[in-house]
C-alpha cells in the first residue's frame, strides 16, 4: 500500500528557491502534503510561495530565527495532525534533490524503517560544488558526533531524512531540548537509536546552494557545540534507562 507522505521544509531567506522546489516536489510526489516553516524576518519567502498554497501546501511564518530544529519540529506536528504515514525533512536550497524522493520512499517502505538518512558519506554518494573548508568542517563534525554519540551511521548532519509516523511522534514528544538549530539532527538520531527504532542510510547527491544565503554562521557553530554536550548527556540517560529496563 503506498505511503501517505508529508514534507517539512524549514526556510530562512529562501525566496529565490522555495517556489521552484515546491514545484519539483509536486512533480515527483503529487499527493504529498508540504509544510514550509519560515523564519525569515520579512515576507519575501512567504510571498514567493503564497500563490501555490492550497490543501496540500501550508506556509507557517514565524517571523524570527527560531532555529532549524525547532522549525522541523513545528512542521512535524502539523503533518502528524494531518494523518501522514511518513514525514520527509529537507532543505529549501536545492541541496537535496527532489528526484531522489521516490527511491528513498521505496527503500523506506521496503525495509520497514523508522528513519532513513540520505547520506553524503556512503561509497556511491557525491558532493558537488562545496568549498574545501565546508567539506573539512562537515567531515570533522560528523566524526566528532559519531565518536561522542555512538550511533552507527555515516552522516549525522545531513537534513534529508524520512521518518515513520511512530518515529515522528517520538521526536515531537521528546526532542528539542539539546538546542533549536542544526544539533537537533543529532539529538533526533540519538533519541531514535537508543529507543531501538530501525535506522538506515542511502547514497545521495548533495549539491551546494546556487542561490540565497546559508543560515550557518559562527553563532550556529557555537550553539551546536553546546548542543553536542547536551546530546552526549542525553545518550547517557537513554543508555542508563535501557540498562535499567533490561534488568527489570
Amino acid at each position: 500500500m503506498p505511503l501517505s507522505p508529508g514534507i517539512v521544509i524549514p526556510t530562512f531567506r529562501e525566496a529565490d528557491n522555495i517556489a521552484d522546489l515546491v514545484a519539483q516536489l509536486r512533480a515527483v510526489a503529487p499527493h504529498a502534503r508540504i509544510v514550509v516553516v519560515d523564519d525569515s524576518p520579512d515576507l519575501e519567502t512567504v510571498n514567493a510561495v503564497a500563490p501555490m498554497a492550497g490543501p496540500t501546501l501550508e506556509v507557517v511564518h514565524r517571523g524570527g530565527k527560531g532555529g532549524r530544529g525547532s522549525a522541523v519540529l513545528e512542521g512535524m506536528r502539523a503533518l502528524l495532525a494531518r494523518g501522514v504515514d511518513v514525514v520527509v525533512e529537507m532543505d529549501a536550497d536545492h541541496s537535496h534533490p527532489p528526484s531522489e524522493l521516490p527511491r528513498l520512499l521505496d527503500e523506506f517502505q521496503r525495509e520497514r524503517l523508522d528513519l532513513l538518512i540520505a547520506s553524503r558519506y556512503l561509497k556511491d554518494s557525491r558532493i558537488e560544488n562545496w568549498p574545501l573548508t565546508r567539506r573539512l568542517f562537515s567531515r570533522a563534525a560528523n566524526r566528532l558526533a559519531r565518536t561522542a554519540l555512538g550511533v552507527p551511521v555515516h552522516d549525522y548532519t545531513n537534513g534529508y531524512r524520512l521518518y515513520s509516523r511512530r518515529a515522528a511522534e517520538l521526536v515531537v514528544a521528546e526532542c528539542g531540548k539539546s538546542g533549536s538549530g542544526f544539533i537537533a539532527l543529532s539529538e533526533i538520531l540519538v533519541t531514535l537509536h537508543y529507543h531501538g527504532l530501525r535506522i538506515g542510510e542511502l547514497p545521495t547527491v548533495f549539491v551546494n546552494r546556487a542561490r540565497g544565503e546559508s543560515s550557518l554562521n559562527a553563532r550556529e557553530v557555537f550553539s551546536a557545540g553546546v548542543g553536542l554536550w547536551n546530546t552526549v548527556r542525553l545518550r547517557r540517560r537513554l543508555e542508563h534507562r535501557a540498562a535499567h529496563d533490561r534488568l527489570s
